[in-house]
């Protein structure tokens, strides 16, 4: 018989197990449940969009010339015919229902979501093609202070999460329409002066999105971007205004930040704020966390005037940057002494786990079998259960399986008083219990 062979994972995805304080899956969930605490602080609405859109809804949102559109997405045609990406973003999406769902009633919205993306590129230290993203947004509020708003929440999420030390907020301003048009302007004007000395890719990008120039990474570039002029001097008066109110905001919350001139978004719908929380203990992937502005998305996908600000996040960068986790412990595992009491171990163990201990299992084998492979777990105590030779429910027995272990017998009578009468014999820590009902 030919051998079976075993299917490998996909390039660029992962496979994740919990239950060590080591565990990737751990640290993962550890930044999702702190994102979800904090979001709701800071009074933002959960919001689930679909995983994939038409291809439309991207290319529109994200630009025809740009390599995630062009190079990245998982494209496909679906038995009707349509073209189909699944989401390499979270903002074009919700901008979408923003749109279609008639979510402009509840303008201004603060909503939050995380979930799966996927890219095609070349999968490296903390970039998968299926990865995973914090996504934050404020819709219909043109004022600074949505910045500031966004921007003290993401602090405040990477405190909470012990990583800020080390992590930086560069913060830059596009400016208004008028300020951006002028600064284009005078870009194109500087790379075509110095056109002969630029990479292939920035020649190419001078034709579709001249700004990107400034962050690239080529170091054939960096000369002609380090020398092109900053934006400073083609702001108005109102976009310099605007900058002011978001640094000053930042300045009253306490929240440290850097002026970083060079920092960009290559499309025309970016307005004003653009800002990234960088790190240096991730090797090239140094961005943490980073959004900005983009007034002008929502009306470029067919929907009403709308500003608009948001930033997203990488939930595997943040878990890397997490410490090893305090993971809670077992408090109780169930040990039947015989087959015939294992059913009052699992009432007993649902009466437990309603009452919010944590409980477990020794599924199989002999009384003492069970015992050392709770002794293995990192279970606290097991708790012995005979109910074959007496005349009430069954009579239960606490044994240590770890030194220094929490106490635990004042929640479990206080458990036990839902569905049983009871005695107890201090010195043997016996339970002996009747059923309620």
């Amino acid at each position: 018989m030919a051998k079976i062979e075993t299917p490998r994972p996909v390039r660029g995805t992962q496979d994740m197990l919990g239950g060590t304080p080591e565990a990737f899956a751990e640290r993962f969930a550890h930044v999702v449940a702190t994102f979800d605490r904090v979001r709701r602080l800071y009074g933002f609405q959960r919001v689930e969009v679909p995983v994939f859109e038409q291809t439309a809804v991207f290319a529109r949102s994200l630009g025809e010339s740009t390599d995630v559109v062009s190079k990245e997405m998982y494209t496909f045609t679906d038995r009707g015919g349509d073209s189909i990406t699944l989401r390499p973003e979270f903002t074009a999406g919700i901008s979408r229902a923003y749109i279609t769902e008639g979510w402009q009633q509840y303008a201004p919205l603060k909503v939050a979501t995380h979930g799966p993306l996927f890219r095609y590129e070349r999968p490296q230290k903390g970039r998968f093609r299926q990865f995973h993203q914090l996504d934050a947004e404020i819709i219909g509020a043109a004022e600074p202070g949505a910045d500031v708003e966004l921007l003290v929440m993401a602090d405040q999420l990477l405190k909470e999460l012990g990583i800020s030390e080390g992590v930086t907020l560069t913060l830059n301003t596009l400016g208004d329409a008028e300020s951006r048009e002028a600064w284009r302007a005078a870009l194109v004007a500087h790379f075509m002066g110095h056109r002969d000395q630029l990479s292939e890719e920035s020649v190419d990008r001078l034709a579709r999105n001249p700004l990107r120039i400034l962050d690239s990474k080529d170091p054939r570039d960096r000369p002609v971007a380090d020398s092109a002029p900053d934006i400073d001097a083609y702001l108005t008066d109102e976009a310099r205004g605007f900058f002011e109110k978001v640094t000053a905001g930042l300045d009253a919350a306490g929240v440290a930040w850097e002026r970083n001139p060079r920092l960009v978004r290559g499309l025309d719908y970016y307005r004003h704020t653009a800002f990234e929380f960088v790190t240096d203990r991730l090797g090239a992937q140094g961005t943490v966390l980073g959004g900005g502005r983009y007034d002008g998305l929502i009306e470029n996908l067919g929907g009403p005037s709308t500003p608009a600000v948001g930033w997203a996040a990488g939930i595997e960068r943040l878990a890397m940057l997490v410490e090893v986790l305090e993971i809670e412990a077992t408090e109780l595992v169930m040990l039947p002494d015989s087959d015939e009491d294992v059913h009052a171990a699992i009432f007993i163990q649902s009466v437990l786990r309603r009452a919010g201990l944590r409980c477990d299992m020794a599924f199989s084998g002999s009384s003492k079998k069970r015992y050392d492979k709770a002794k293995r777990s990192s279970a606290y105590r097991g708790l012995t259960i005979s109910s074959a030779d007496t005349e009430a429910f069954a009579v239960i027995r606490l044994r240590d399986l770890k030194a220094g272990a929490p106490p635990v017998r004042k929640r479990l009578r206080t458990a036990l008083d839902s569905a049983f009468s009871w005695t107890e014999n201090a010195e043997t820590r016996e339970f002996t219990l009747v059923r309620k009902f």
